[in-house]
């Protein structure tokens, strides 16, 4: 599956999730005065960026070291993101990341880590960079609209609950995870048939 500046973007947001994420990040916010909500938004989303950021620009060294493939990160990437998807259009129940009490103001954990820069999203922002490393500066530029869309809804989290209620965030959040099903597919059909290419040749 060749990425284009849009596709990179749409996946990364795809992944982190931010609508779906609403919830739990005013759960974590709860016990914080409401005029730092801003700031801690801002900071951990700047946390989270670094971390993708991290893995982005490593991502190549980090699959030379494992002596992985470009088709076995794709087979692998695509079956990682159909498993978040499924998991998206049918969440399995009892309590997630974020919603039991925080105490004290979150640094890094819960909302940074790993609610926008979860294992998941850093797979992705491996497998971007890793399907084409001379356009890194495209994937990093994917990585801060990325960021700057979770920014916004997490800013705007009450008003978008309020406006939009949590009966259509789920939906919303179904939605998603479909649109990441196909893409999902694409990538594990399209690593697959490189890797059977290869074995012809």
């Amino acid at each position: 599956m060749e990425h284009t500046f849009l596709s990179a973007t749409i996946l990364l947001i795809l992944v982190t999730d931010p609508l779906g994420n609403i919830p739990m990040c005013l759960a974590t916010l709860n016990r914080i005065p409401h005029e730092r909500h801003g700031r801690v938004i801002l900071r951990e989303c700047l946390i989270a960026f670094s971390a993708l950021l991290l893995f982005m620009v490593s991502g190549r060294r980090i699959m030379a070291v494992l002596h992985l493939s470009d088709d076995a990160l794709r087979v692998a990437g695509g079956v990682v993101l159909f498993l978040i998807a499924i998991k998206m259009i049918f969440p399995a129940g009892g309590a997630r990341v974020g919603d039991e009490d925080v105490v004290g103001e979150p640094f890094i954990v819960p909302l940074a880590i790993p609610m926008i820069a979860g294992p998941s999203a850093m797979a992705t922002a491996m497998l971007i960079a890793g399907s084409d490393p001379s356009r890194m500066w495209e994937w990093i530029a994917a990585l801060v609209l990325c960021i700057l869309v979770t920014l916004g809804v997490f800013l705007l989290a009450t008003r978008i609950r309020k406006l939009l209620g949590e009966a259509a965030i789920i939906a919303l959040e179904r939605l998603m995870g479909l649109v990441l099903t196909a893409i999902a597919i694409e990538m594990l059909l399209s690593g697959v048939a490189a890797y059977i290419h290869h074995l012809k040749v």
